[in-house]
């Protein structure tokens, strides 16, 4: 289903639902690309992690990105 800009910016603003009118296939985050990396962990290291993560309620996955970001937006 197609619409114009116009139309598509006057649903959006009134609050109504432009989902329909989404591509979500084509969807991108610009400068969010990711790449796979394959990381050995030692075995102790990898239970703490997922404690963590369980008490977070997060993935193991999740949890070692946001341990990630964290460290590195430190000064």
């Amino acid at each position: 289903m197609t619409i114009t800009a116009r139309a598509f910016d006057a649903l959006a603003d009134s609050g109504a639902d432009v989902t329909p009118y989404l591509d979500w296939s084509k969807a991108r985050r610009p400068g969010r690309e990711v790449q796979r990396v394959n990381v050995d962990f030692p075995v102790d290291l990898l239970r703490e992690i997922d404690q963590e993560a369980r008490r977070l309620g997060v993935t193991r996955q999740a949890f070692i990105k946001i341990r990630l970001a964290d460290s590195l937006q430190q000064p």
